[in-house]
C-alpha cells in the first residue's frame, strides 16, 4: 500500500510539474528575453509584383501546320517520303491512281467533240433555214407587188369602161390578204430565227460547260501528284498504299517548324478560373516563355480541360515538337504592392501577428495580407517598404509584444 502511495504521489508531481511547464510557456514566463540571430529567419519588405497562379502540362506543337487535302477520289498508288522526313517545296510525297480520272477526261472530250459536231450541225441548218426564210418572204413581197401593179392597170381599164368594178374589188381582197398573209410569215421567220439562235446558245453554253468541267479534270489530274506545298516536316500521312483516299478529306499533314505553340490540358476543377488572354509562364530547361491562353476546348476528356498557349518566343530553341513542359497560368496579379516571400504560415488567415525588426529588437505587429501568390504575398497594411519581418523561430515567443536581439 506505501508504495502503491509513494507511485501516485510521484506521478502527481510530475503532471503538475508539466502542467507548470506549459503553463509557463504559453505565457512566456519562461521564455528568453533574448533572440540569437542564429536562430531566426528574416524576409525583407519590398515593392513589386504578386501573382496567383495554377500549374498544367502542355505538350509543344507547331504553329505553322499544312493541311493537304485529296484533290479526288482515288486510291494510294505509292508513299514517296514517309512521316517525320524532311522535304523541299515542290517535292512529291505520294501519288494517287490516275486510271478513273484519265477515262473521265476521256469520256468527257468525247462528249465535247459531239457537241461541237452538233454545234456546227446547227449552224449550217440555221444559215439554210434563214435562206428558206427569207425567200419565201421575198416571194409574198412579189406577189403583193403584182396584184398591185394589176389594181393599177384595172382602174385605167374602169375609166374607159373595159373592165367590171367587181374586178377591182376583188383585186383589193387579194392584195389584202396577201398582205396579212406576209405579215403572219414574216412573225413566223421571225420566231423561228429565234428559235435558231436559243438552239445555238444552248449547244454553246454546253460546251463551254463541259469544256470548265474538262478543265477542272484535267488540273484535277496534275494535283493526283501530291506535292509540298513549301519546304518542311511530314507530320502525319493519313492512309497507306492500296487505300481509298475520298476526296477533300485530309491527306497529309505537314509544318515547316519556325513557329510553335503550346497545347494545355488542366484538372477541370480550375476550369472557371482560366480565360483567353491570361498569362502563362512555361517552364522549358528553367528558362520560363511568356505566352498567353488563345483558344480553350468547352468539352471535359479524362477530367481534362484542353486549351492553347500562343507564346511571345514562338521560335525560341529551346522548343522542340512533341516536348512536354509545365505551364503556370496567372489567374490574378498585382502590380507594385508590398510583398513579402510566402510562407506556409501566411495561407491560414488574411491578418495575423509578426515580429518587425526595429534595431536591436522585435516587434510585434498585426499585418493584413492581400493577394496570396505562388511566390509571394500582397501585404496591405502593418509595415513598410523596406522593413524586416521574423519569419521563422519564433514559434516560443507568441506570447509576447517584443524581443531583443542578441548580435
Amino acid at each position: 500500500m506505501k508504495n502503491k502511495k509513494r507511485i501516485s504521489i510521484i506521478l502527481l508531481s510530475v503532471i503538475g510539474f508539466a502542467g507548470l511547464a506549459i503553463f509557463a510557456y504559453l505565457s512566456g514566463v519562461f521564455v528568453p528575453d533574448e533572440l540569437n540571430t542564429d536562430n531566426f529567419k528574416i524576409e525583407t519588405i519590398e515593392r513589386g509584383k504578386v501573382l496567383s497562379e495554377v500549374t498544367a502540362t502542355g505538350v509543344v506543337e507547331s504553329e505553322n501546320e499544312v493541311l493537304i487535302l485529296s484533290p479526288a477520289s482515288s486510291l494510294i498508288l505509292k508513299i514517296e517520303k514517309e512521316p517525320g522526313s524532311w522535304v523541299e517545296k515542290g517535292e512529291v510525297i505520294l501519288q494517287l491512281d490516275k486510271e478513273q480520272l484519265n477515262s473521265e477526261i476521256e469520256n468527257i472530250s468525247d462528249q465535247l467533240e459531239m457537241k461541237k459536231n452538233s454545234m456546227e450541225k446547227t449552224h449550217l441548218n440555221a444559215q439554210s433555214t434563214r435562206l428558206d426564210l427569207e425567200y419565201n418572204e421575198e416571194v409574198k413581197k412579189l406577189k403583193i407587188t403584182s396584184l398591185k401593179s394589176k389594181l393599177a392597170d384595172q382602174k385605167q381599164l374602169l375609166e374607159v369602161g373595159g373592165i367590171s368594178p367587181a374586178k377591182i374589188e376583188q383585186t383589193k381582197q387579194e392584195i389584202t390578204l396577201a398582205e396579212k398573209d406576209l405579215e403572219t410569215l414574216s412573225n413566223k421567220n421571225s420566231i423561228r430565227l429565234k428559235q435558231l439562235i436559243a438552239e445555238e446558245k444552248g449547244l454553246l453554253l454546253q460546251i463551254k460547260m463541259q469544256e470548265k468541267v474538262l478543265k477542272e479534270k484535267q488540273e484535277t489530274l496534275s494535283k493526283l501528284e501530291i506535292k509540298a506545298p513549301s519546304s518542311g516536316i511530314i507530320l502525319a500521312i493519313s492512309g497507306s498504299v492500296g487505300q481509298r483516299a475520298e476526296k477533300d478529306k485530309m491527306l497529309v499533314r505537314m509544318s515547316d517548324l519556325t513557329s510553335f505553340m503550346i497545347v494545355g490540358s488542366i484538372d477541370e476543377k480550375f476550369a472557371k478560373q482560366i480565360k483567353t488572354g491570361n498569362r502563362v509562364f512555361v517552364n522549358i530547361d528553367n528558362e520560363n516563355l511568356e505566352g498567353r491562353i488563345g483558344i480553350i476546348t468547352p468539352v471535359v476528356e479524362n477530367n481534362k480541360v484542353q486549351f492553347n498557349v500562343h507564346l511571345k518566343e514562338k521560335s525560341h530553341p529551346k522548343l522542340i515538337a512533341n516536348q512536354t513542359v509545365d505551364i503556370r497560368i496567372v489567374i490574378r496579379e498585382k502590380k507594385n504592392v508590398l510583398r513579402i516571400k510566402k510562407y506556409p504560415e501566411f495561407e491560414n488567415s488574411n491578418t495575423l501577428c509578426v515580429f518587425v525588426v526595429e534595431n536591436k529588437v522585435a516587434v510585434k505587429r498585426k499585418i493584413t495580407l492581400g493577394v496570396i501568390g505562388t511566390d509571394s504575398c500582397e501585404i496591405v497594411s502593418g509595415v513598410r517598404e523596406g522593413e524586416k519581418v521574423i519569419v521563422k523561430g519564433i514559434g516560443m515567443y507568441r506570447n509576447v509584444d517584443e524581443i531583443k536581439i542578441k548580435k
